[in-house]
């Protein structure tokens, strides 16, 4: 059995760190400041991905249906393997076309004292007359956390509450409050539009960067796999900085939102790992795929 631990994050503080997500790197040593070290060992998370709390309605690929309040603040009932990447792709799908949909997939950028930029815990969307008082939308940070021995999970929600994240966090940028959590076992969940696709022809969406390099003394660098169908040579690449003891290390990974080709082989297998994350630093999050029917 794999489980997956899901866990929404509230921002109560503006947010001063990485404009796409919060890295699993950053939620792993925020987490390990309040278990013992054997769970520290243990625990593996995903990078954190922002979601407007708002009024939503459920892709047609998702098993709700519907429309449901605020679903970017929560997490509905996960039945189907493409249910838990509802809130985990930057364009909110979830979004209704009623809404200020540019306004609302873009946080708010506020300059501080010392020009430092960082990004609003809450939205307003307003005409110039309303000024401060039109609707107010509040972000969310969504992730994921799983344990290379399930007996670890599910983390309390008094080690999950109150976490910070991001820079300045001496000066109270970055702090969350647990806004709601769930296990979802991976191996309950339904396949079948995958294995029962009326299709020979698989996709593999990068859901977070696939890392081929690192300075950090302790990981392998890494080649694009040879399972992906495409011309690695034409992949996006970007730079990336995680953090370990106060050092900064570079990795030169695969970009994010990219998309290649899968033969159809071992179709469970390989979405679960997609789920586990493959690679160098997938621990910290890099390294997450979803898998999908053409």
């Amino acid at each position: 059995m794999t489980q997956l631990q899901q866990v929404v994050f509230e921002l109560e503080m503006d947010y001063a760190g990485h404009p796409y997500y919060v890295s699993g790197n950053a939620i792993l040593h925020a987490i390990a400041q309040r278990v013992d070290y054997q769970t520290q060992q243990q625990i593996r998370v995903s990078h954190g991905f922002f979601a407007p709390g708002q009024f939503g309605k459920y892709p047609s690929w998702h098993s709700n249906k519907g429309t449901r309040p605020y679903m970017g603040s929560s997490l509905p009932d996960v039945d189907s393997y493409a249910d838990l990447f509802l809130c985990r792709d930057p364009s909110q799908q979830w979004l209704l076309d009623t809404r200020a949909r540019d306004a609302l997939n873009t946080h708010d950028v506020k300059l501080q004292a010392d020009s430092r930029p960082v990004l609003g815990r809450k939205t307003v969307v307003a005409t110039p007359e309303q000024g401060h008082k039109g609707h107010t939308t509040t972000w969310y940070i969504h992730a994921y956390i799983h344990a290379t021995d399930d007996s670890v999970l599910p983390l309390s929600d008094a080690t999950l509450d109150g976490l910070q994240f991001g820079g300045a966090r001496n000066y109270g940028y970055g702090e969350t409050q647990l806004n709601d959590t769930q296990v979802v076992d991976l191996d309950a969940l339904d396949y079948s539009a995958l294995t029962d696709a009326d299709s020979d022809e698989y996709l593999l969406k990068l859901v977070t960067p696939y890392v081929l390099e690192s300075d950090h003394p302790h990981a392998d660098n890494n080649t694009p796999p040879v399972w992906w169908e495409c011309d690695t040579d034409r992949l996006r690449r970007r730079t990336e900085v995680i953090m370990d003891q106060n050092e900064a290390f570079d990795l030169t990974t695969v970009d994010h939102g990219q998309v290649v080709g899968h033969d159809g082989q071992r179709l469970i297998e390989t979405a679960k790992n997609g789920l586990t994350r493959i690679g160098s630093h997938a621990k910290y999050g890099f390294g997450e795929y979803r898998l999908i029917a053409k």
